[in-house]
Order: C-alpha cells, then sequence, then structure tokens
C-alpha cells in the first residue's frame, strides 16, 4: 500500500491520511456527491471551498432518530432545496440534492404511505438531481415495497437514483439492489450504487452501474484502500464521495483521497474522472447539473440573505483571512 509521514495506524494495521497538503491538489476542483451538510457547520464549508470542492449532492436521509409525522419530511426536503442550498452558495459551492424516504424509515409503514404522497411535489424543484439515496437497512420487506415505489418514481420522472447499500449483508443487499432495479426496467447507467466496497465493487461495475464508494474514518473504505481499488478497476463509472452525516466523519475525504492519490501515482485524468467528472456524468442525466454554473456562484455577497435570514450573525462581518488564528 502507498503511504507515507502524513499517516496514522488504526483498525488492523490500515492507515487513514490525517493531514491535508493542499499544494498537492493546488488547482484542482471536486465534486463531492454525498454529502449531509445539514449536518455540518459553516466552518466545514469554508474547509472545502478552500480545498477545492465546488460542488456537492446532499442526499435525503435518516436524521439519527425517527420522525414522527410526515411535517418533519416536508420541513427537512423544504430545507435542502432552501436553506442548505442558499448557505452552500455563501462559501461559494453549488449545491445540489436527491429526494427520497430513507430505508429506515421504510419500515414505518403508515408514515411511509404520506411520505410517498409528498415526493412528486420535491422531485422536480430546482437543484433536485435525483431519487435518494434509497434501498435497504435490513433488507426487510417494507424496505423492499418502498424501495420498488421509489423506482418506479425515478422511472416515471426519468431521474437517476441513489442508491443506499446495508452496512450489514452488503454482498446480498447490493446484488439484490441491482436485481429489482433491472427487474423495474431502470438502466443500469441511471443508477449510482453507493457505499461499495471491495466485496461489491466488480459486480457493480461488471453489471454497468456507477460505483460509488464513501471515504469514511474506521468504516466503510479508507483511501488507502481506495487507492488501490482504482489502481485494480480504472476511474470509468467510479467514484467517491465523503456521506460527511451527524457521525465520525470527514468532510474532506474528498480532496484528501485525491491527495492520496496524487502521492501514489494515479494519473491525473483518473483522479479527476472519481473526485469530480463521474459525478457530473451520472447525477447530470438529471437534466439539472450544468459545469458553468459552478463558476457562476463565486461572486458571493454573504450579506445575502434567505427569507429574512444570513450565515452572518450580530453584525459580523465575512472572514477574510481564513488563516488567521485570532477569532475577533
Amino acid at each position: 500500500m502507498c503511504c507515507n509521514d502524513n499517516f496514522q495506524e488504526r483498525n488492523e494495521g490500515e492507515k487513514i491520511q490525517t493531514t491535508l497538503d493542499l499544494n498537492l491538489i493546488s488547482g484542482m476542483k471536486f465534486f463531492d456527491p454525498h454529502v449531509h451538510m445539514t449536518s455540518r457547520t459553516t466552518d466545514d464549508y469554508q474547509a472545502m471551498a478552500d480545498a477545492g470542492i465546488v460542488a456537492l449532492i446532499e442526499p435525503a436521509f435518516w436524521l439519527g432518530q425517527p420522525r414522527t409525522g410526515v411535517d418533519s419530511f416536508t420541513d427537512y426536503y423544504s430545507s435542502l432545496i432552501g436553506w442548505e442550498r442558499f448557505r452552500s452558495s455563501q462559501f461559494g459551492i453549488k449545491h445540489y440534492c436527491t429526494i427520497g424516504l430513507n430505508s429506515r424509515e421504510a419500515n414505518n409503514e403508515q408514515l411511509a404511505e404520506q411520505v410517498m404522497e409528498i415526493l412528486p411535489k420535491f422531485i422536480f424543484k430546482e437543484g433536485v438531481v435525483g431519487i435518494g439515496e434509497i434501498g435497504f437497512d435490513d433488507q426487510t420487506a417494507a424496505e423492499d415495497k418502498y424501495f420498488r415505489l421509489q423506482l418506479e418514481l425515478a422511472l416515471e420522472s426519468g431521474l437517476p437514483v441513489q442508491i443506499h447499500t446495508p452496512h450489514r449483508d452488503k454482498k446480498k443487499g447490493t446484488q439484490r439492489s441491482m436485481d429489482i432495479a433491472i427487474e423495474h426496467g431502470i438502466p443500469p447507467h441511471m443508477v449510482i450504487i453507493d457505499h461499495n466496497n471491495e466485496e461489491t465493487v466488480k459486480e457493480v461495475l461488471d453489471r454497468g452501474f456507477y460505483a460509488a464508494f464513501t471515504i469514511y474514518p474506521f468504516t466503510k473504505m479508507g483511501n488507502e484502500r481506495m487507492v488501490e481499488v482504482v489502481k485494480q478497476y480504472g476511474s470509468e463509472r467510479v467514484m467517491i464521495n465523503s456521506a460527511a452525516d451527524w457521525g465520525i466523519s470527514d468532510p474532506l475525504a474528498v480532496p484528501k483521497t485525491a491527495a492520496l492519490m496524487v502521492q501514489c501515482g494515479i494519473s491525473l485524468k483518473d483522479i479527476e474522472m472519481v473526485s469530480y467528472q463521474n459525478a457530473i456524468n451520472a447525477f447530470g442525466q438529471s437534466g439539472q447539473i450544468v459545469e458553468n454554473d459552478f463558476a457562476a456562484i463565486k461572486n458571493i455577497d454573504q450579506s445575502q440573505k434567505f427569507e429574512s435570514n444570513s450565515i452572518l450573525r450580530g453584525g459580523q462581518q465575512p472572514r477574510i483571512d481564513k488563516n488567521s488564528i485570532i477569532i475577533s
């Protein structure tokens, strides 16, 4: 495995990158196609922008505890296409999202039925680039039912599908997800299978699906392992993301992995494909992603407001010297 002095040991000898040398990736652009920014701070947005992230996709997901009513979903989906999109723009990052009923909450069938009724109100909104993240958690009958219903919604709307593969019995859940998508007539090139690992990647790519990898501390996929995956399978239909949810996660996982790939001799073309272009290719099938938008968002005025609210508080001025240790 490729490694250097910027790594530390973790579980069973695996290593993770602990520092990010921005010089290695200077001038590179990154697209994180799976990051839950609702869980992150404005400092995370600033750090992502500084590291070269110009666009991201925020999938609808489970918030850590069950929602108790359909209005909670309405407010959450509204925030993804409203406030969070605005907040991202204040740091020069183009925000997109995918909308769906997550697999975990699909098991509350009474509530799931109500959520299915409101989904069509959101999936055609500006900035929505897919149905997601949907799929399996415990692989129950209810999860299967609402996965299929949302695949039909994707088929009707012509939107890509972002699939969450389960943490337990991942290989079986991944195979089952692909089988069901094909059964419903959705072309593999319209489906992004997420949270892959070495056990699932070959079949996902062989069957024509996009294979996304979540670079996540202490679980899922480390970035040294990701280097080896790209070395073995190449960059076609492969993409990396951070997830960066409310748990222990890293919103800089994409640029960190790109920096490691540079160090390990992966070609710049392959790095660009897995950390930028393939996300555009996959989710751009929604018709919503235009690369010129990434540049147009750079003239930032942080005094702007969204529904009378801004990211500034109590007379704050936008931070100019981001490297200063003094917080005045």
